[in-house]
């Protein structure tokens, strides 16, 4: 088959399925991105487009994001002239409709099937915005969050199919959408990840490696901000240091801002929850990592007795099924994206977002009594392999999409 994945920030959401598309062989793919330095991947061509238009700071903002994505939407569609005059037109197009590459395409390949990725409609109420009253929200957000939504609605007319990869994301779309959206997530591979007893990390601060029989409890988001509960998670530091003397803390994370309003201070909200915390802390028992490679990533969790992970009602992250996956201990925010994966008590602790009390007395038993909590983290690995796994159970579901949409001849078959 003859596939076009459409990504900004490629391979995203698609890493998995290409990967396994690639060790099939047989099929020819090519990706367009909006990197500068687009990814060498073996065994596939990967663009790099430029966006036809990008609106000026002082655009008009309830217009300026379907601008911004028009201006995606037409790059693409240029680059594809260029595929074509070099003899390549998909059989199928995979993309993310968030910013609005799509949008054009059918208008250029009216017979080419496009599968498009629906991961959030913004809503003014039930999501992110507003969640928090600590960051509230003004009286004007309705208004830009129904106008961001310009480019979902455009979108789910320009798709053949959509796919959305958690419950609770479908249903932040509305009815009018669901009979065009398949649920399925990305998928975890879970047969990669799993726990290592002997798995050890270096910390130069101590000159040596910690291990499973060190006190560490970790934190982890993409960037260290309110939408992962950051501001939550240093405000219940002081008690849980305090209780636990010989614990620390691994923090991974940027500090920059991925959702949200950004920080005001130079350094971003951990420099924010710097000064709050002030002197409340062993600041040398809090080791901030940074953003790691992600074979650290794996032994950082694999030596946590205890992980965090907080987020307001938002997109889930990958990390939180893989943390599962490696049988951590999870704390978690009793938020509908997390209950939507995970059982308190059952394959890990839900704590209200709002509480860093709370918070901390979960982490502190964890640390305390960790024989209490050991069913909770093969539980919540067989909860993943059951629902999650990428070879089991995901990429069925997304093959028997797939081939829905190409004549049979052209379809992808499992192994065996």
């Amino acid at each position: 088959m003859k596939i076009l994945f459409v990504h900004q920030n490629f391979p995203g959401q698609y890493r998995q399925l290409v990967n396994w598309l690639i060790a099939q062989g047989g099929h020819q793919m090519v990706a367009l991105t909006q990197s500068k330095t687009p990814p060498k991947i073996p065994g596939m061509a990967v663009y790099g487009y430029t966006p036809h238009h990008r609106p000026s700071d002082e655009a008009y903002a309830l217009s300026k994001y379907w601008e911004e994505c028009c201006g995606a939407g037409f790059g693409v569609v240029r680059a594809c002239r260029k595929l074509e005059a070099e003899g390549f037109v998909p059989d199928l197009v995979l993309g993310h409709v968030g910013w609005g590459e799509l949008t054009f395409l059918k208008q250029f390949w009216p017979d080419v099937p496009i599968i498009g990725f629906f991961e959030y409609f913004y809503l003014a109420k039930g999501g992110s915005v507003g969640f928090d009253p600590e960051f509230p929200a003004s009286p004007d957000t309705p208004f830009l969050m129904h106008a961001r939504n310009a480019v979902n609605f455009a979108n789910i007319e320009t798709v053949d199919l959509g796919h959305s990869p958690t419950r609770w994301q479908m249903e932040t779309f509305p009815e009018s959408f669901h009979p065009k959206l398949y649920c399925c997530h990305d998928g975890i591979r879970a047969d990669l990840l799993g726990p290592n007893p002997q798995a050890e990390v270096r910390l130069g601060r101590l000159k040596r490696n910690v291990t499973r029989e060190d006190e560490i409890f970790t934190y982890m988001a993409r960037n260290m901000e309110p939408t992962r509960g950051f501001h939550i998670f240093m405000r219940a530091l002081p008690d849980i240091l305090a209780a636990r003397p010989k614990a620390r803390v691994l923090i991974i994370g940027g500090s920059e801002t991925s959702y949200g309003k950004k920080s005001s201070l130079q350094g971003g909200y951990r420099a924010e929850m710097e000064r709050e915390i002030g002197d409340r802390v062993d600041w040398d028992r809090v080791h901030f990592l940074g953003r790691v490679p992600y074979k650290d990533f794996q032994k950082i969790i694999q030596i946590s007795r205890c992980h965090i992970y907080l987020t307001v009602p938002f997109v889930l992250s990958w990390s939180v099924l893989e943390c599962m996956a490696m049988e951590a201990t999870i704390v978690a925010s009793d938020t509908a994206p997390v209950r939507e994966v995970m059982t308190h008590g059952e394959t890990g602790l839900l704590v209200d977002f709002f509480d860093p009390a709370a918070l901390a007395g979960q982490v502190i038993d964890v640390l305390e009594h960790p024989g209490d909590h050991a069913h909770l983290g093969p539980a919540a690995r067989a909860h993943v392999l059951e629902k999650y796994d990428f070879l089991s159970r995901t990429l069925p579901v997304h093959l028997d999409q797939m081939n829905r949409l190409v004549p049979k001849v052209k379809q992808i078959r499992l192994p065996g």
